[in-house]
Parts: structure tokens; sequence; C-alpha cells
């Protein structure tokens, strides 16, 4: 490997860490090195932000891989052995020094760290555990730490990432056991799993501790969380979403990412020649969603699924379940429960939340609930209000057409 300095290692690294979608920081815990007499680093501070918790809180994330030379030649991944890129590494050393001048720059507010492997996936993890160590033992570093884990390391060395990390991760990189044979046969869904199984008990074990004693060490505070690349198999919607309410439900972890296939240099044959559309990705966290925050059961996700399996583009998971059982509407606004309120196309949390309290004082009217949404135009032939009512809105054949966001021809020459 050619002598890179420290610059041209950076634009190679961050430049291939952009494929992995898993950096966002929603769930870590408030810390800030005010008032302690060692340390430095706050995840509560304002940056540049490149990631959202779910409070608003943006926190910026130094979003590197160690190295991007790997041992292994999973199909889909330009860092693979096989792949024709410029390599690069940093040592353990070099990714702490980096991390702290970002952070005193005001540039970050935190790490995100993963890697190809080399050597063996103990090495790789001992390296990567090795950065998490020094930052917060050597250097008191009380920022953001996420670090990507092998799924083959050794058990004791993920709990020591567990240990100084806020979240882990482990990606299960395709939806189906047959997709990862084929396309990444040198990974297993049983290693994987079985990595994914000991956080979740140790993320258990640990919070269960610190609830009866306060000294008790921390692990994995934000919890765990997967990616799995969509568009790379043959895995259709309504696969994908069962494979992640299954993943939530077994290892109990805070999100899973989905990140669309990109067609990279000098691909296998077997890979697809054309990306999936963007907004397929789209529709996929919208379904996330909607069982995450809306209620939904898997099942009625998938139902929204047309024929072929998978979520229409044009219009949202909800709207698509929505009309697919009409029988379940119109909804009476001063009446329903919040569930069913939640299942209103263009209604989100908050605007239900207001719908329940406003309607404890007073009758609603359309116009009441127009200053809610976006469009109201759009939820007219779902619901009924003390002055609206839908009639036979909600049965005309053409009703799609009449609510859905009309196709816009892209500006070939628009800036």
């Amino acid at each position: 490997m050619a002598q890179l300095d420290t610059r041209e290692k950076l634009a190679i690294l961050a430049d291939a860490a952009k494929y992995d979608a898993s950096c966002a920081s929603s769930g870590t815990a408030k810390r800030s090195s005010a008032g302690e007499t060692s340390g430095i680093g706050s995840t509560e501070g304002m940056g540049i932000c490149h990631a959202y918790a779910p409070d608003g809180r943006c926190i910026s994330l130094l979003k590197i891989l160690l190295t991007n030379s790997c041992i292994f030649d999973c199909h889909y991944c330009i860092n693979r052995k096989s792949s024709n890129v410029r390599r690069a590494r940093f040592t353990a050393e070099e990714v702490v020094n980096l991390t702290l001048a970002f952070y005193r720059r005001n540039y970050i507010e935190g790490l995100f760290l993963s890697s190809g492997i080399i050597r063996s996936s103990n090495y790789t993890m001992e390296q990567i555990v090795e950065v998490a160590r020094s930052l917060r033992e050597d250097h008191g570093f009380r920022g953001y730490i996420h670090l990507k884990t092998i799924p083959d390391a050794d058990p004791e060395l993920i709990h020591q990432a567990g240990l100084h990390a806020d979240r882990i991760s482990i990606n299960v990189e395709l939806p189906t056991e047959q997709g990862l044979k084929r396309l990444a046969p040198e990974k297993s869904v049983e290693g994987i799993a079985g990595a994914m199984g000991d956080i979740k008990a140790a993320i258990e074990d640990k919070t269960d501790a610190k609830r009866r004693f306060k000294s008790a060490p921390r692990f994995a505070p934000a919890g765990q969380s997967t990616q799995m690349i969509v568009g790379a198999d043959s895995a259709n919607d309504g696969e994908i979403v069962t494979r992640a309410s299954g993943l939530y439900d077994r290892f109990k972890l805070r999100r899973v990412y989905y990140s669309a296939f990109s067609p990279i240099p000098d691909a296998s044959a077997i890979l697809p020649l054309q990306r999936p559309p963007l907004m397929r990705e789209h529709r996929l966290y919208q379904s996330d969603w909607l069982m995450r925050f809306y209620g939904f059961a898997p099942k009625e996700v998938v139902a929204a699924t047309g024929a072929d399996g998978m979520l229409p583009l044009d219009i949202d998971p909800k709207m698509a379940w929505a009309l697919k059982f009409r029988e379940n509407f119109p909804v009476d606004v001063n009446r329903a429960s919040k569930e069913m309120l939640l299942r209103v196309p263009g209604l989100g949390i908050k605007a239900v939340n207001a719908i329940l309290l406003s309607r404890r004082w007073r009758t609603l009217r359309l116009d009441d609930i127009a200053r809610l949404t976006v469009s109201v135009a759009r939820l007219r032939p779902f619901i009924t209000a003390a002055d609206w009512t839908p009639g036979g809105l909600i049965d005309r054949v053409d009703l799609k057409a009449r609510i859905a966001p009309p196709a816009k021809q892209m500006e070939l020459f628009a800036a």
C-alpha cells in the first residue's frame, strides 16, 4: 500500500464510508463535560450537523472507515477484495487524533467508525475497540461514539466495544438468507444473528444492573441497530418489511436502516445494472414509521403492497393501506380512537394529539382539521366532522387519482 498522508487517507476512507446509512445518533444519552474536572466533548451542543436525534438535536459525526481493505469479497461492496479501488488504512491512534482534532475545531460531536476486515475479524475488532477505549479512557472523550462491529469477532471484543460506545451495530446486509448466501457467501445468517443476540443480552443485563447499582458500567446506551441493502437481490418490499419487523422483535433494535443498492465500478455480473428508485428506500422508511409510531402491524403494512409485493411509489404506504381497506373509513374526528385517527392519511402524530386535546372542549369542524394538516383535500374522503361528511367520495373508483399528488415533469435545466 502506497504511503499516504492523513489528508489523502481521510479523503479515501470518508468517501468509502458514505455507503453506510446507519449513522444516525438517535437514542444517545445526553452527556456534557461542563463542570467536569476532566474530559471533553458533549452530545448536547450544536455543530456541523449530519445526524438528527428524535428530539431534534443535530449531532455531527466524523464518519470514516478504519480501512477500506478487506479480506472478504461481497459482490455488492465497493471495498471487496477484488475491487479495483484505491486502498488506505488508518491506525487506531490516527483515528483518535483526528476525532479529537475535529472536535476541538467544532467540526464534529461524535464518531461513526466502521471498517473493512483486515488480517482477521478479531484483529480488526481489536483496532476498532482500541479507538473507542483510547478516546474514552486516555482522553476523556464524552461525545457520541457509534461502532460498527464485526459479526465473527470474539464475543468479548464486541462486549468491550459496547462498554465504550453509545451505539453498536451489525449489518444484516441483505433481507433474505438466500440473498446473503449468493452475494456475501463468506458471511452467515447464524453468525450475524448470534452476535446480535449477544448484544441484546448484554444490553438487557447492563440495563438491569444499572437500575440496581448506580456504579454499574453502561453498555451501548443508545442500543443496537442494523442496515440492509435494498435492491441488490430479488427481495420485495413485503419480505423486507417482514424481515425488519422480525429483527425489531427478536433483537430489540433501535433502528433498521435501509440503503438503496448503488451500482459500483467493475461490478459482479450477478448484480443488477441499475440502482432501485430512491423513492423505494423512502417508502420503506415510511413503512418503518408506521410500525414504530402509528400502531400498524407488520402484516397490515405488507397488505398495502401490490400483487408483486412492492409498495407503490406514487403514494405513501399509509395512503395505499387506506385506499385498499376503505371499509375502515370515514373516521369521525370527534369520536374516533387515537388508533383510528392515526390511520387517516394526512394526519400525523402531532395533528392527532391536537385533535384529541381540542375535542375535549368543542366539536371539531373541517376548518379546524384543515389547520392541522398540509392538505385537507387529501384527507377529506377519510373523515367526518361536525360540518362535513364525504358521502360517496370514499367509494369512488377514481379516488386515488383525485388525491394522489400529480406527477411532475422534471426540468432538464433546473438550477
